[in-house]
């Protein structure tokens, strides 16, 4: 029987950043690694973790004015990660197979943006509605260990 009295390992809580000014983009970058480390990420995943933040968040600003970053511990059946969201009411994105191109922006950058967030996560998902605004999720999942059979 489980002892009741021990101590639980608590979840770590979720945060949202509010991204309205450059600043916003730096608070967000070490809030996520804050979470990451928290759970458990390695510096490898976690540098991901934070080029995703940087990414989304300046996206917010550059295309929709502003917007909201909400960062999570996740966890599926025996996996656990962490999920990065925006949701923004921006003008939206009217093709969003073209703005998953490598190469293609409207705002005369490389391009490598939405596209690299989606190679550098598990799992990515992007809705958008125009003239209401975008809603972008990525999941990075811990590395499975290796138990040697065991479980």
């Amino acid at each position: 029987m489980p002892d009741s009295t021990a101590p639980q390992a608590e979840s770590p809580l979720p945060v949202t950043c509010t991204i309205k000014r450059e600043v916003d983009v730096y608070v967000a970058i070490s809030r996520g690694r804050e979470l990451a480390n928290a759970i458990g990420f390695n510096e490898i995943d976690r540098t991901r973790i934070e080029i995703v933040i940087l990414e989304l968040t300046r996206n917010l600003l550059v295309h929709a004015g502003g917007g909201d970053l909400r960062l999570s511990h996740v966890t599926d059946g025996e996996r656990t990660g962490m999920a990065v969201a925006t949701v923004d009411n921006g003008p939206g994105i009217a093709d969003i197979d073209m703005a998953m191109r490598d190469g293609y922006s409207t705002a005369h950058t490389l391009g490598a943006g939405l596209p690299g967030v989606k190679r550098l996560m598990d799992s990515f998902t992007i809705e958008s509605t125009v003239g209401v605004g975008t809603h972008v999720r990525a999941v990075k999942w811990l590395p499975r260990r290796n138990t040697g059979g065991r479980r």
